[in-house]
């Protein structure tokens, strides 16, 4: 699977569990670190668990595809879920405001809000 459609995937598995502002951005000329960052947000710290647990589900039973590593589950502010060539960052909306991860890594033209 390319890297955009892994990023395109994980954006369509966090749409259909109501995630909020799904954007998808292209770092790979930004970075080493990965292709793409996926952001979202939801309204809880429960939300933000059970899309990050949705996410690592839908994707190893679609897909045979595990997170390398993943921060912050435990405490539902802010998850990264690192799948190599693609990593996942899903928000509590506050939290998504204070760190305003879109306006380090956004270049004007790299940038696709989903929408399905």
């Amino acid at each position: 699977m390319e890297s955009k459609d892994l990023a395109l995937e994980i954006c369509r598995i966090l749409n259909s569990k109501k995630a909020k502002d799904i954007t998808m951005i292209n770092v790979n000329y930004l970075t080493i670190i990965a292709d793409y960052f996926v952001i979202a947000s939801a309204s809880s710290n429960t939300a933000v668990k059970a899309l990050a647990q949705e996410l690592e589900k839908k994707l190893e039973e679609k897909h045979n595809r595990s997170p390398l590593r993943s921060e912050g589950l435990p405490e539902g502010r802010w998850v990264a879920m690192d799948y190599g060539e693609v990593i996942a960052h899903i928000f509590y909306e506050d939290t998504r405001k204070f760190y305003q991860l879109e306006r380090l890594w956004t270049d004007g033209e790299n940038v696709t809000i989903f929408q399905e």
